[in-house]
């Protein structure tokens, strides 16, 4: 199966080419696309597993979410709520990459047992595989194999083993990928996925392949050209072949001979021959059991000026399978139709258009559920996500609105479903009287139709009440509950705009948008609480609102100013009895809320109020945690004569957003300290340890201790304080008149020093072991001499360490742009060497940095 071809080509993802340009690259991978490279293995992993569908996640980039790259097998309509699934979640897509192992569940009790609120979405009898995908040893998503359960079982070490070859052949391919990146300080694995998954088709033999051979008949001479394919459908040897279409006509059924010569009436009385059929011997058995082969004529006259030949430009097709199913099934009393992988109708026969009273050009590329309005049942659906997902054959009841009942059977394949329907008795202890919405019947389970047409069924509404609950629980800010808010309700809801409302001071103030006009919003930021609006009147009724066309909001809200919507829900955001805020969502077309959706968007509403709250909490804790840390760090270096110093601090993004870095400059009788350090943990209580520490350095550093006693009694202090946290240090005492300097480490990471003429290295200087640890450690002095023109950069951990790779290789990429950059002034020298940090999405530690230009 060729992967370019699969695939279809739009650009995408974060990969690189290779630097040899066409050499070294994986076949059909010249795009440098992710998911072209994965292609291939894909589909292996679906065959060597025995399995029916396929999926491939990779992380995002941010790093908080497995984004759905590539389904095979499965219609991507079906796995929309998990398009994109938090990292933290549990879920087993997220949980096999966090642990960066094999998960197998057999069938849907596995899955129940490990994770019930995924089932409660998806709850169907398959049994599914999730193996990292990795690149240089570091996980960047899952693969995930779907199997019937019905299929023979398999263990743990045999799915592991069938998933090896596919497992390491996306490895080596993304290795390729990835290993010509143009800029060797980016992220030492960037592979990444943001945008939709693309759709991999599994590959299939035809049962029945259709042959077609071209011919050129000359009407007025009778000459007939054939190619290879006509004649060998013709049954006709080239060597042997008179080229006159008598020679034709010798191999057809005497009982069609009329409908060919009619052919040359078709094209002489229209231009065009369209689907003559006849029949030609077949001897392909041998000639004792001669038969006969269906065929069809296509073609058009093509007439040249006066006294030029008339030629029908023809093309034979073997009718041996497809026409020959398609008038069987025409001929059968049961309704026959097809749907595509998606759900969409690709066939139906006469007896089925009867059946469901309509017509197969109002169904042709639809949904059937849509079309026909007593199928709009979200039940009805579920049975076709239940084949899908399953593999297996599905049978249900339906009563027709005149009463009858039908039996539908679906009979499921990785390329879609064949439908049978025909009629039927009621089911067993239901009469014909049976009303909407009674409990299902049988074995079968029958679902009744509404009395009115509703929405569109959606996959899993409990699943979305459970899955935004997991997902806000990672989400801390104000910020973060908001993204995390539109992105759990826009996509399974359909809707496509989203405004998230917050009260203080009695007026409404926006605090989230997506999707509205440019300005749209504006007039009514900071409106009052009697205002005359569906989102003031959801929070202060504390009543969610629901309008299913603009026709029903101008009526409750005549005057009220409209874009291009047509559907709203005004949630209220109500957290332990208070009032927070309003959600609004707005769809594109035209809505039918139904009750299940009405009580899960209200209960979603519910949950983002109460993580709302909670964030609003923490918010202020944070501001006042950061104002701390801001009193405890330096406000400004001290001036000495032939140093020129400053320092860079930025907080990580997880947890408090507060940490314990610090760094400062202490004169001393000797000389000047340049001290940084590093408190383990994000909190307040690591902050207030920093601020004990850094008091007791400068302390012990202005009485004049030497380096090495600095250290020690602060190592020792550290352990009296009785804190459980530990710290790492770098002590430096500079005499700025000499260069000459003493160093003491505990614990952090060495030094990097930039000589005069640009060459930086990272000194060596012998350490001890973190602060607080041992309460007796003792801690060596390392004799440093600085040139003139050099710069010394102090720093912590948060700026050297990366996700999936070492400290050594962070280090040396500092220690290049240290180089490599010049040094006319610290101030840009600093910005340069945070730089990456800074724009970084995540940043799970603090940094902090302390450059000082010797002179």
């Amino acid at each position: 199966m060729d992967e370019t071809a699969a695939v279809p080509g739009r650009p995408r993802s974060a990969a690189g080419r290779s630097r040899d340009g066409a050499e070294g690259r994986v076949p059909g991978e010249d795009t440098g696309r992710i998911e072209d490279a994965l292609t291939v293995p894909l589909v292996e992993a679906v065959r060597d597993l025995d399995g029916y569908g396929g999926l491939v996640y990779l992380r995002s980039g941010d790093r908080r979410s497995l984004v759905l790259a590539m389904v095979s097998g499965v219609p991507r309509s079906l796995l929309r709520s998990w398009w994109r699934v938090p990292v933290g979640g549990a879920l087993p897509m997220a949980e096999a990459y966090r642990r960066d192992e094999t998960l197998w569940l057999a069938d849907e009790r596995a899955m129940m047992v490990r994770f019930p609120h995924f089932t409660a979405g998806l709850p169907y009898s398959f049994g599914s595989a999730y193996q990292p995908v990795r690149t240089g040893g570091e996980a960047v998503g899952v693969l995930v194999v779907l199997r019937s359960a019905a299929r023979t079982p398999m263990d743990e070490e045999a799915v592991a083993l069938a998933l090896r070859p596919a497992e390491r052949a996306m490895e080596e391919r993304l290795d390729r990928l990835v290993a010509g990146r143009p800029d060797p300080d980016s992220a030492a694995h960037p592979v990444e996925y943001d945008d939709e998954p693309v759709s991999v088709r599994l590959p299939t033999s035809a049962a029945h392949p259709v042959r077609v051979g071209l011919i050129d008949w000359d009407l007025d001479s009778d000459r007939c050209t054939a190619d290879d394919d006509a004649l060998a459908l013709l049954g006709l040897d080239r060597a042997a072949y008179g080229g006159t279409i008598a020679d034709v006509e010798a191999r057809v059924s005497p009982d069609d001979l009329h409908e060919l010569r009619e052919s040359r009436h078709d094209a002489l009385r229209s231009g065009r021959v369209r689907s003559r059929h006849f029949r030609v011997r077949d001897e392909s058995r041998g000639e004792e059991q001669t038969g006969y082969r269906p065929v069809e004529l296509w073609g058009h006259l093509v007439q040249g000026g006066a006294g030029s030949s008339r030629i029908l430009v023809g093309a034979l097709v073997d009718a041996g399978g497809g026409l020959t199913a398609a008038e069987a099934a025409e001929r059968l009393p049961d309704g026959i139709f097809s749907l595509d992988q998606d759900g969409r109708l690709t066939y139906a026969n006469r007896r089925c258009e009867e059946l469901l009273g309509c017509g197969r050009e109002d169904l042709f590329g639809h949904y059937p559920w849509e079309v026909v309005t007593w199928l709009r049942d979200p039940a009805y659906e579920d049975r076709y996500r239940a084949a899908m997902l399953s593999q297996e054959q599905v049978s249900f009841l339906v009563r027709r609105p005149d009463g009858n009942w039908l039996g539908f059977v679906l009979y499921p394949d990785v390329h879609g479903l064949t439908g049978r329907v025909s009629p039927t008795g009621p089911p067993t202890g239901t009469g014909q009287g049976t009303e909407a919405g009674s409990d299902t019947a049988g074995d079968l389970g029958v679902p009744v139709p509404p009395p009115a047409p509703v929405a569109a069924a959606r996959a899993g509404a409990l699943y979305h009440v459970v899955q935004m609950a997991s997902v806000l629980t990672e989400a801390v800010t104000v910020l973060d509950v908001c993204r995390a808010v539109s992105e759990q309700l826009l996509p399974p809801f359909g809707a496509r705009e989203l405004a998230l409302y917050t009260v203080r001071d009695g007026r409404m103030y926006l605090l989230w948008e997506s999707g509205y006009p440019e300005g749209f919003l504006t007039p009514f930021e900071g409106v009052t609480l009697d205002t005359h609006l569906p989102g003031v009147h959801a929070l202060t009724t504390r009543l969610p609102l629901f309008f299913e066309s603009p026709e029903e909001l101008s009526l409750a809200y005549p005057g009220i100013t409209l874009d291009r919507m047509q559907a709203w829900s005004f949630l209220p955001l109500i957290a332990s009895g208070r009032s927070v805020g309003s959600c609004i969502l707005g769809w594109d077309a035209p809505h039918r809320f139904t009750p299940d959706e009405r009580s899960a968007l209200t209960a979603l509403s519910g949950l983002a109020a109460q993580a709302m709250e909670r964030a609003r909490l923490y918010d202020a804790e944070s501001a006042v945690a950061r104002g701390l840390q801001e009193g405890l760090l330096p406000h400004r270096l001290p001036r000495v004569e032939g140093l020129r110093t400053t320092g860079r601090y930025l907080p990580g993004t997880q947890g408090m957003a507060i940490g314990g870095d610090w760094y400062d400059v202490i004169t001393t009788g000797r000389g000047v300290a340049l001290v940084i350090g590093d408190v383990e943990g994000h909190s307040v209580g690591a902050a207030a340890v920093m601020g004990q520490l850094r008091s007791a350095v400068h302390a012990f550093a202005a009485s004049e201790r030497p380096p090495q006693e600095v250290i020690t009694h602060t190592n020792r202090l550290l352990s009296e304080l009785e804190s459980d946290v530990f710290a790492t240090c770098c002590y430096i005492e500079l005499d700025p008149a000499t260069g000459r300097a003493l160093a003491v480490r505990a614990g952090h990471p060495p030094p990097l020093l930039r000589h005069p003429d640009g060459r930086a290295e990272t000194l060596d200087l012998a350490g001890g072991v973190m602060l607080g640890v041992q309460p007796d450690s003792e801690y060596p002095v390392t004799a440093l001499t600085l040139a003139p023109g050099s710069v010394l950069a102090l720093y912590t951990d948060g700026l050297v360490e990366r996700p999936g790779s070492d400290i050594e290789s962070g280090i040396d990429a500092v220690r290049r742009r240290l180089s490599q950059t010049p040094a006319d002034s610290v101030e840009h020298l600093a910005d340069r060497l945070v730089g990456t940090a800074r724009q970084a999405r995540e940043r799970p530690d603090d940094v902090a940095l302390l450059l000082t230009a010797y002179r």
